[in-house]
């Protein structure tokens, strides 16, 4: 993989809609969400002007689960509401290992002397929720969770610094790539319910008829009103070490020596709304508590008070 300079262009409708020679969400889709995925290890090389980077995973596993994140029938993996015209799909990824490694591009840009950073983790997994419309299969609002266990990191300053310039010179890509998505989102529209199909009952239970209340309260339930990350680590021990000796003629023998901290986190959580306006409600966050609801009455203040100064202006 390569970062672009700028944002390519979205890829439009669903690639296995159109092989199959269809233009809504149905059978072809059906059949490939279903499929359990399985692979030994997987090596990702990410480059760009800055840096390169490498993802290792080991046996990874990809399979569709229920909305409560369990294996189940595959029928209950997909919450279908004829009214709205959209569908809800729940993905789970599984790893035993995983290892990142990146290194400063030589590019002149960069300091001479230079750390790779690395991390290896253990056992993690990826929870994945797509809303598509049924229509056209395109993905309306998307939910990523990255769940990762006991965590240990070693980080010198130097890498620590590198890891600092790694993000600063993904920042101005990713800044480009939000811009686009938030042109391109979509908005409230009135979709037009699709025809009944015999393909619709695949999301019913067996022995249950189609009810468009019950189906509508359920898929309220765990509907995405907006796109959201989420990063969780039971628990990160993180120790910053001092390097500069090794690199420094002399240190020693003046002795200064390099010092060290320990970080413990527990249960740290990281949760990104890109495409959240401000005063809008937060209680469908995953983490809402009462201190959100005071932020959001200040926050709208905020914005009436900036509407009121462009209507003068």
């Amino acid at each position: 993989m390569r970062t672009c300079e700028e944002p390519r262009p979205p890829n439009g409708q669903s690639p296995i809609a159109l092989a199959a020679g269809q233009s809504e969400y149905g059978f072809a889709e059906k059949v490939v969400e279903g499929m359990f995925i399985v692979v030994n290890s997987i090596t990702i090389k990410i480059h760009s002007k800055a840096f390169h980077a490498s993802f290792e995973l080991w046996q990874l596993q990809g399979y569709s689960v229920n909305p409560n994140w369990q294996q189940s029938d595959l029928r209950l993996t997909r919450i279908t509401d004829p009214q709205r015209g959209e569908v809800l799909t729940f993905k789970e990824l599984t790893w035993q290992t995983l290892r990142i490694e990146a290194d400063a591009t030589d590019n002149g840009d960069q300091d001479p002397v230079t750390t790779p950073l690395r991390l290896i983790t253990n056992q993690g997994r990826i929870q994945i929720s797509l809303k598509r419309r049924t229509k056209d299969c395109n993905v309306m609002a998307s939910k990523l969770m990255f769940l990762l266990d006991d965590l240990l990191w070693v980080l010198t300053d130097s890498q620590l610094k590198a890891m600092m310039k790694y993000a600063e010179s993904l920042s101005e890509a990713m800044e480009k790539s939000a811009q686009q998505r938030k042109s391109l989102a979509p908005e409230s529209v009135q979709i037009t319910p699709p025809p009944p199909s015999t393909q619709q009952s695949w999301s019913q239970p067996f022995g249950v008829s189609p009810n468009a209340s019950s189906i509508g309260q359920y898929f309220e339930k765990h509907d995405m009103k907006e796109s959201s990350y989420h990063l969780l680590i039971s628990r990160l021990d993180l120790h910053i070490c001092d390097d500069s000796h090794t690199r420094e003629s002399g240190a020693l023998k003046h002795g200064m020596l390099g010092g060290a901290m320990q970080l413990t986190f527990r249960r740290m959580a990281f949760d990104y709304y890109p495409f959240h306006r401000a005063g809008d409600a937060c209680k469908h966050w995953v983490r809402y508590s009462e201190a959100m609801e005071t932020r959001g009455q200040w926050a709208k203040k905020l914005v009436s008070e900036f509407q009121s100064k462009i209507e003068k202006l």
